[in-house]
């Protein structure tokens, strides 16, 4: 009983610490807000749309014309540019004027008239990885388009039957499926891991930012005594405050995603409390962590920091991990993030029991519990350590 009346009052202390400094609300609820916003507008339209592309038609014809009312009229792209040449359709594209172009050689159409075989080119940057890519598909789509329909005219005109023309023009059919994210939707896809991933980050800096303020203003000793010097019982009343404000903007975040924007999930609502616990919990315990290797406010939060940029590229959302170099693959067990991304993916987005993700559960659950390790290092440091810009 003595010792929840310590957390209480150590949590009281630090709520008006959090009312006193303006870092921690605009680290805990207006930054966070802001992230979830500008994500959520950014990708509002799922997929980017009118991709300025270029055009080279030397042919002239009403075929070469054709395809390119069809590639301008494809969602992803828009024929921005006609070219009379490809240096100046190059050299566009160098500029940034445009991600790609179609080259449509002279003769095109009296070749395929006479039965030879033309060509059409089209050349595309990667630069940019995605709009390279978005614009690479919508001009293969073309050439495939452009060359089934001049065999189906073919067959026609030769009296073969439409079941006859469609075995010849595609003997195999694709039936495609695309699992949780039917759309291909990059709002579904990266806004449910930046956010989060952002979160987590200002989670662990601001555990380490609080630890190191105690240092700094040499009110350790006096924080300790009000928990009797029990370092478990003042690490849980200085921080109890920092996860129920983190829970909070987590809930109002997982409500505006799924109740408003409609996200899709098959999870339950208890997958997404359970989720967002062990993501409050495990940041925390590393930025406590953090503090208790190095215990120095400028160090511990460096250390935070990088470590939490780091998850981004080795949580598997933007690379496979199993793409990765097998040393790669085990670094990104030691990323709370990559630990997130697997149980939302597993429990939420697809509805499986936690138990078909237990070791990341129990992964999140050791960053948690992290701190345990260091407590009397953080102790230490808090009665005998000398604070040091």
């Amino acid at each position: 009983m003595k010792q929840i009346i310590q957390i209480f009052d150590i949590a009281l202390r630090e709520l008006d610490i959090l009312r006193k400094n303006p870092i921690y609300a605009y680290c805990m609820v207006v930054f966070p807000l802001m992230t979830v916003f500008f994500f959520t507008s950014m990708l509002d339209e799922g997929l980017p749309h009118d991709l300025p592309i270029g055009v080279v038609d030397q042919d002239d014809s009403s075929m070469s014309r054709g395809i390119v009312r069809n590639l301008d009229a494809m969602q992803s792209s828009h024929v921005a540019y006609h070219f009379a040449s490809v240096t100046e359709a190059r050299d566009a594209m160098q500029e940034n004027k445009i991600y790609a172009y179609l080259f449509i050689p002279k003769g095109t159409m009296a070749k395929l008239l006479a039965g030879r075989q033309p060509k059409i080119s089209y050349y595309y940057t990667m630069t940019c990885l995605t709009a390279g890519s978005m614009a690479m598909k919508d001009l293969k789509t073309i050439g495939m388009l452009g060359s089934a329909a001049v065999g189906q005219a073919t067959l026609s005109a030769k009296g073969a039957t439409p079941e006859q023309i469609k075995a010849a023009l595609q003997p195999v059919t694709i039936d495609a499926h695309q699992i949780a994210n039917p759309e291909g939707s990059y709002n579904y896809s990266l806004t449910t891991i930046f956010v989060p991933g952002i979160m987590m980050l200002f989670m662990a800096l601001l555990s380490a930012y609080s630890l190191g303020m105690e240092l700094k203003f040499e009110t350790g000793k006096e924080w300790l005594a009000r928990a009797d010097g029990k370092i478990v019982v003042a690490i849980i009343g200085k921080f109890i405050i920092h996860a129920l404000v983190f829970l909070l903007v987590i809930f109002l975040y997982h409500y505006y995603l799924y109740n408003h924007l409609h996200f899709p999930r098959v999870g339950g609502v208890w997958s997404i409390v359970r989720l967002s616990i062990l993501e409050v919990l495990s940041s925390l315990g590393f930025g406590v962590f953090a503090f208790g290797l190095m215990p120095s406010m400028r160090m511990s939060m460096s250390i935070s920091s990088l470590w939490s940029v780091l998850g981004f590229s080795m949580c598997g959302s933007a690379f496979p991990i199993m793409g990765m170099d097998p040393p790669l693959q085990s670094l990104s067990w030691l990323f709370p993030l990559r630990h997130y991304f697997m149980l939302y993916q597993v429990t939420v987005l697809n509805g499986y029991p936690v138990i078909d993700a237990w070791f990341h559960l129990v992964a999140l659950v050791g960053f948690t519990l992290l701190p345990w390790f260091v407590l009397r290092k953080v102790k230490n440091a808090m009665l005998n350590y000398v604070y040091i810009p």
